[in-house]
């Protein structure tokens, strides 16, 4: 048994390493999501500095730039396997499950790079004031955890489409959408200084998709990595 959850875990770091020193080497991902992020949150913050805009706008800005600025980069996680022709090779060394593993670690740590340059960001250029940092922190977290699940799957799908970029958005707004309200409304209480307690509803919402979204994403993946 233990012989065997080593071998596992050994796996799932192989396939997080490959494409974590990938990444290092063309720096495509990390690029497009930062720059997508800085331009993005450059252009909202010159057109809506004039105007004095309520924490609730803020809220939603903030998850609208994560949002499209995590599209224009997480999808590569499988889309480069498809188009490098290395995804025949993957499946002959590693589980499908390993693989997904790896990937949606890899994924994680791509976005919690972006919240932390977009974050501080966000914060000078708008203005915006986070009081109940500790409730900010676990909705970030939660709602990282659940976008990567999401779009995890998501990208597998797309990585066997032609058309991959557009489609990427389209499918994963849906899905999303139920989790980005949630995220919305538990930053803008963060932002005005609510207590914990308060947004502990939008925190088991957030706990509950990412475990629904993570079950789910196991059980498919190995059907559409296969396919």
């Amino acid at each position: 048994m233990g012989a065997k959850s080593s071998t596992w875990m050994s796996q799932v770091l192989a396939v997080f390493l490959k494409d974590f020193k990938s990444e290092l080497r063309t720096r495509y991902s990390l690029n497009t999501l930062f720059m997508f992020a800085v331009i993005t949150l450059t252009a909202v913050s010159l057109t809506v500095g004039m105007f004095s805009l309520s924490l609730k706008v803020k809220a939603s800005l903030f998850w609208i730039v994560v949002f499209f600025s995590a599209m224009s980069g997480l999808a590569q996680v499988f889309v480069k396997e498809e188009e490098s022709r290395t995804s025949g090779l993957l499946k002959l060394v590693a589980s499908a499950e390993t693989i997904f593993t790896g990937k949606l670690i890899y994924n994680l740590l791509l976005l919690l790079f972006l919240e932390v340059i977009l974050v501080p960001l966000f914060i000078v250029l708008l203005g915006f004031s986070i009081i109940n940092f500790r409730l900010f922190l676990c909705v970030l977290m939660l709602g990282s955890l659940g976008l990567v699940c999401a779009t995890t799957i998501i990208a597998a799908i797309v990585a066997k489409a032609s058309v991959k970029g557009a489609l990427f958005a389209v499918l994963s707004f849906p899905i999303l959408l139920p989790l980005l309200i949630v995220l919305i409304d538990g930053t803008y209480l963060a932002s005005e200084g609510a207590s914990f307690s308060r947004g502990l509803a939008d925190l088991q919402v957030l706990f509950s998709y990412a475990v629904v979204m993570l079950i789910a994403s196991f059980l498919l993946f190995e059907f559409v990595w296969e396919e």
